[in-house]
């Protein structure tokens, strides 16, 4: 069973989310980051919290600004903003009293828990998933718009069949990101997750993330996934993975 909750976001609109309750005995509770326009309800999303659920551990997964059913503009979004929404994210599993132990971000969503660790409150371990070592790797989505979007302030960008508005301010954002200090300075267990024929985000990225890191670190090849993890039962194996990995750093 899922819990459809709302919490607010960094700059105020309220974010949609679900809680997939855990079954069974308790072993801890996690949020997950989505990646770039994708949602809670996307197969990797889903898929994997509904797993990890199965085996105890309770999972947030939420709707970033102006996707899905969370309030706001997407284009008033970026990656800092996506940053500071996993804060937010945590602070609500706290403040609700289910602390967040673990960490996981998919794709660019993984690029940001790994930002967001060192703030987000009672986070014991953190799991990237086809991740990029560099957050303005998601320019090339919308490479064809940027330089309109920052000449005239904003562009339309047509992505599986919505229409969202890109802000200068956004593009801006992700050309400045760098998280190469945030990678260095990451002080609680990472592991690396990514598929060998991913090819949005080349398997390299991983090698990038898991040198930079500091040990206890892990690395796992999900062997035969492509990077949204969509073919069958490659998120549920991702999940399955994550939990036996976790065990040791649940509260």
């Amino acid at each position: 069973m899922a819990e459809s909750v709302e919490f607010p976001s960094s700059s105020g609109p309220l974010l949609a989310g679900l809680i997939d309750q855990p079954l069974g005995e308790v072993r801890g509770w996690g949020v997950f980051v989505h990646g770039f326009t994708l949602g809670k309800d996307s197969p990797a999303a889903s898929r994997i919290c509904k797993q990890l659920a199965s085996e105890g551990i309770g999972m947030l997964r939420f709707d970033a600004l102006g996707l899905r059913d969370s309030e706001g503009d997407w284009g008033d979004g970026s990656f800092t903003r996506k940053v500071e929404d996993t804060v937010q994210a945590c602070q609500f599993m706290a403040e609700r009293g289910t602390p967040a132990d673990l960490l996981v971000g998919h794709s660019w969503g993984g690029a940001a828990v790994i930002a967001a660790a060192g703030r987000a409150p009672g986070v014991r371990a953190v799991v990237s998933i086809g991740a990029p070592a560099d957050p303005s790797h998601v320019e090339h989505h919308y490479d064809a718009v940027a330089d309109r979007a920052v000449t005239d302030g904003e562009a339309q960008w047509l992505v599986g069949g919505r229409a969202l508005t890109l802000k200068r301010d956004f593009v801006e954002d992700v050309r400045r990101a760098d998280i190469d200090d945030k990678i260095r300075a990451l002080s609680v267990p990472f592991m690396v997750m990514h598929s060998p024929t991913d090819n949005t985000v080349s398997i390299e990225n991983a090698s990038t993330l898991f040198w930079a890191t500091k040990h206890p670190r892990s690395f796992v090849a999900l062997e035969g996934s492509d990077h949204l993890l969509t073919a069958d039962r490659q998120a549920a194996r991702a999940g399955k993975i994550i939990s036996a990995w976790a065990d040791q750093y649940l509260d």
